[in-house]
Parts: structure tokens; C-alpha cells; sequence
């Protein structure tokens, strides 16, 4: 896996250190080594045990190099290939790099023009800024958790979609391709604070316009979009599976009346809120009478806002999925194929991961360490390969 294999790929050319970590960092180095960067990550010498056996799809796309971060020698090592790339980020608490050796300061001086990336969940001040904590507490904090889940019910977490990944990851992702834009207009390197809490609150930018509105709803699970509406709701099916209906505009919701044979009642009085209990109940009954597959033949071509609620083990096969090629089998691991597209296409073909200091030497070479620098620094456990840890 050669950045000279990916010349026409977006981030082409733009070489990124990533410090390993867990979740939101290896997602945002998976993002950018499938836009074409040439992504280095920076194992500590045998990998992480806890992390290794779920985190193989995230480290998809670049190279590894075992550094010990205890040795001066290892620090060494990466202040050498920070000053010759276009970014680093890490993912850990506020300090910690500075205590390493590796901190902002210290790298910027090596290479005025790097982009530095931190990810945290609280950001790098604030009075929660050293406190531990997990996507659960950050999007709790920002206020998505609470806005989510069934009228009645306690907030339910959607997965660590939203902090780690959506206001996480993604986030970071996008602030180093930013500083790095910036970066080569000025020739001024930067600093970016990716904080999950900051990346939620993004997130939510719609629902803050709709409660400056005042048409966001106070109680969970009562309003347009969190399962208030009967027109907006997952729904049980005869065998036991699920189904979605989003039928939020008008000619939308006529159709899934026609398609479901629904009543005058359904059809002309769900404008008025304090009908929607009865008129889910009904738009649930007909479609419980009904298997999955046969409502799937139901709404088959039509825009009723339909889709079958699919597991993680049946989403390559939906025939959507097959003809845009959404989904990939890389050693027995499914992949979602690169996104966004260009010119219709991923702009990369997703490697596997590799064993933690799987390219080490590689790396060392391209980087200008001579034969025997290299062999010095493998004999102090500075850094260390599969075999020499």
C-alpha cells in the first residue's frame, strides 16, 4: 500500500501521522486514508490487545510503525516524520502529549507548516477537560441524548454514532483537511481542537433553528421526526422484523394510504396531533398483517418513504447495496466501500489492516533513517516490528 497507488485520489499527496487511539481517532485516519492520504500510524510495540480484535475495519488503509513513546529515541522518531508531513493527530487527554514529548509546541517548532490535530470528548479546556467520560456523557451534555428515544421513556443511545464518529472522528477529519488547506495558502501551521462535544452540538445546528422556532418539541418522542408522528416510526411485521416509514410530505403520506388501504380518518385528520396515537395504531395493524418481505413487494417502486429495517448481517445483500457496490468483503470483514464518491466512484480500494508495526522499517527508510539508525533504534526498542518487539 504505496501513496504512489492512489495518484488520483482526492488527499493524494498529503502524508498524516496518527497517533494510535481508540474509536473517533482511527475512524478519522480511516477517513482520510480512504480519501488517498498516506496515513502512518503510530503503534505502541505489540498493538493494543483490548482494541485489535474490533477495531480492524477503522485501521483499514495505512501503514503501521511500533514506537515506544517511553524512550527518547521513540519520541525522536516521530518528531522526525511530523516534520515531514502535513499533519498529526492524537487522542489523548489534555497534557498527556505534552508529557510525552510529542505536544503541539514541540512538533510545530519541528515543522512550522504541520496541522495538529486533537481529539478529545470535552475539548482541551473547560472545566470537564481532564475528566474521563464516553460518547454517552458527551452527547448527554449537548444536549442529542436527551431528544432521543420513545414518548415516556428514558433517552435511549444511539450507538456512539453521534459523539465518537458524527461529532468525533468526522469532525476531526474534516478540521485537518481544513488546516490543511489553510496551511498551504499561507504556509501557517495549526492547531485543531476536536472536541465531541463541540461536533454534537454541530450536529444538532437543525433542531437548535427548530427550538429558536419553538417547534421542537420539550418531550422526547412527541414530535415529527423522533417517532411522535404516526408517519414517522419503525413498525413490527408479522414475522417478527421491522420496517421504516418516513412519509413526512403530504403526496408521501397519500401514497402510503393508498399502499396500506387506510381509512378516511388516516388519510384526512393527520394534521391534528392529538389523533396520531389513533392513527399510528391503525397504520401498525396493517402493516403487522403482512411478513417483511411481502411489504417489501408492497411498496415496491413507490414513494411512500419505505425501507425494511436491516441487520448489520443483511445490509450488503439488499439489492440497492449490490448495484452501487456499497459494501466490501476484505478478508472476511465487511467493509463499507470509501464515501463520499468521485465521479461516481470511491476515490480508493480499502487494504487491510496491518499488525502493528508491520512496516516499520519502511517507514523509517522513506523517512531517511539510514540501515544502521534503523537497526540502533530496533536494538533499544525505540521501535520495534512483528518479530522484534
Amino acid at each position: 500500500m504505496s501513496p504512489a497507488d492512489r495518484v488520483d485520489a482526492p488527499l493524494a499527496g498529503v502524508q498524516v501521522v496518527e497517533i494510535a487511539g481508540i474509536g473517533p481517532g482511527p475512524f478519522a485516519g480511516m477517513m482520510l486514508a480512504d480519501m488517498g492520504a498516506d496515513v502512518i500510524r503510530v503503534d505502541r510495540p505489540g498493538g493494543d490487545p483490548a482494541t485489535d480484535t474490533y477495531h480492524g475495519v477503522l485501521k483499514r488503509s495505512r501503514r503501521s510503525i511500533a514506537v515506544d513513546l517511553r524512550t527518547p529515541e521513540g519520541v525522536a522518531v516521530v518528531l522526525r516524520l511530523a516534520a515531514q508531513s502535513d499533519a498529526l493527530f492524537e487522542g489523548f487527554r489534555p497534557g498527556v502529549a505534552e508529557r510525552l514529548g510529542i505536544g503541539p509546541d514541540t512538533c510545530l517548532r519541528h515543522n512550522p507548516t504541520l496541522v495538529y490535530g486533537r481529539m478529545t470528548g470535552w475539548g482541551q479546556h473547560g472545566p470537564l477537560a481532564d475528566r474521563a467520560g464516553h460518547d454517552i456523557n458527551y452527547i448527554a451534555l449537548s444536549g442529542a441524548l436527551h431528544a432521543i428515544g420513545r414518548r415516556g421513556e428514558a433517552p435511549v443511545p444511539p450507538l456512539n454514532l453521534v459523539g465518537d464518529f458524527g461529532g468525533g472522528g468526522m469532525l476531526l477529519a474534516f478540521g485537518l483537511v481544513c488546516g490543511i488547506l489553510k496551511s498551504r495558502a499561507i504556509g501557517t501551521g495549526s492547531v485543531v481542537d476536536a472536541a465531541m462535544i463541540d461536533g454534537t452540538a454541530a450536529l444538532l445546528a437543525m433542531f437548535h433553528g427548530m427550538l429558536g422556532a419553538g417547534t421542537f418539541p420539550t418531550d422526547r418522542g412527541t414530535g415529527v421526526l423522533d417517532t411522535g408522528a404516526p408517519f414517522y416510526d419503525v413498525f413490527e411485521t408479522r414475522d417478527g422484523r421491522w420496517v421504516s416509514i418516513g412519509a413526512i410530505e403530504p403526496r408521501f403520506y397519500a401514497e402510503l394510504c393508498d399502499c396500506l388501504d387506510l381509512s378516511h380518518l388516516a388519510r384526512t385528520e393527520v394534521s391534528d396531533r392529538d389523533r396520531w396515537p389513533e392513527i399510528k395504531t391503525e397504520i401498525a395493524t396493517a402493516i403487522r398483517r403482512c411478513s417483511r418481505d411481502e411489504l417489501d413487494q408492497l411498496f415496491h417502486g413507490s414513494d411512500a418513504c419505505y425501507a425494511p429495517v436491516l441487520d448489520l448481517r443483511e445490509v450488503a445483500h439488499h439489492p440497492h447495496s449490490t448495484a452501487r457496490e456499497s459494501y466490501l468483503d476484505i478478508q472476511g470483514d465487511l467493509h463499507a466501500a470509501p464515501a463520499p464518491r468521485f465521479d461516481g466512484h470511491p476515490p480508493t480500494q480499502p487494504t487491510p489492516a496491518r499488525i502493528a508495526g508491520q512496516d516499520t522499517e519502511s517507514i523509517l527508510a522513506d523517512a531517511g533513517f539510514e540501515p544502521a539508525e534503523i537497526d540502533a533504534l530496533l536494538d533499544h526498542g525505540a521501535v520495534a516490528t512483528p518479530t522484534r518487539t
